[in-house]
């Protein structure tokens, strides 16, 4: 009798096991919560449009006048709460364009901010002295222009980089000097020039500071400065073709014309 009491619950207790079992491969996992799409989305895109970059374009035309011509700077932004444009103009509207009348060569900056940060453009104008008629007489300026395309008039060299006068570079100036003494009324522009290395803005300043040094040393050898006037072309106008240093040697220049 003991026996069989103990056999029908050790059956009893397997039974309530497998029931037991079966409950718990029943019940579901807990299913975990997911995120709002809509709000990731708006967060996403708020972060985005607070770390925007603002764009900016600048030109000028057109970019070469005679002084006492005007020219048109115009600029578009996007992505942009402030446009501020150096050299005496200041804040402007996002896009526009305004008329303009440099009296000397200038090189324009535009500065745009936006809520992603700062960009910048920038554009030259190049100002070319008027023709001065009727005070530089015919003689004095054939008289020079023949003088600089017989070669008499040397171009000045420069080293790479540098807008320092050498030794053989001051033997030139002095030479050149004497020619133009001899034609009092003529005026003479000094282009400034580079190759082709380095970018746009950087190569047509350092033109500008070699036509300027030029310019100097002449005054000190004896030339009325006001008969001289600078330009800058940069790399714009190379006289050698070519990308060795054959070429570079030759384009890296100060080059004199005569006005008419």
């Amino acid at each position: 009798m003991r026996r069989v009491s103990l056999y029908n619950l050790s059956w009893f207790l397997c039974f309530l096991c497998l029931l037991t079992a079966a409950a718990c491969q029943k019940r579901p996992p807990p299913r975990a919560p997911s995120p709002s799409p809509s709000r990731s989305g708006d967060i996403a895109r708020n972060d985005r449009r607070a770390g925007s970059l603002p764009t900016v374009t600048l030109t000028a035309s057109p970019s070469s006048v005679e002084r006492g011509e005007q020219t048109t700077l115009s600029w578009t932004t996007t992505d942009t709460m402030s446009l501020l444009i150096d050299s005496g103009i200041g804040n402007v509207a996002d896009s526009g364009s305004l008329v303009i009348s440099p009296r000397e060569s200038t090189t324009y900056t535009a500065t745009a901010t936006g809520p992603g940060g700062q960009a910048t453009a920038t554009t030259r104008v190049s100002v070319i002295p008027r023709s001065a008629r009727g005070i530089i007489t015919s003689t004095d300026l054939d008289g020079l222009q023949q003088a600089i395309e017989e070669g008499k008039i040397q171009p000045l060299f420069f080293e790479y980089d540098q807008a320092g006068i050498h030794a053989e570079g001051e033997r030139v100036l002095k030479e050149n000097a004497r020619w133009f003494q001899q034609f009092p009324n003529a005026t003479i522009v000094i282009e400034g020039h580079c190759d082709e290395r380095g970018t746009e803005e950087y190569n047509l300043a350092l033109g500008d500071r070699r036509a300027q040094a030029v310019k100097v040393h002449l005054v000190q050898l004896g030339i009325d400065p006001g008969r001289m006037e600078t330009i800058s072309f940069g790399e714009e106008r190379p006289f050698a073709p070519g990308y060795d240093e054959a070429a570079y040697r030759l384009n890296r220049r100060a080059h004199f014309i005569v006005i008419r």
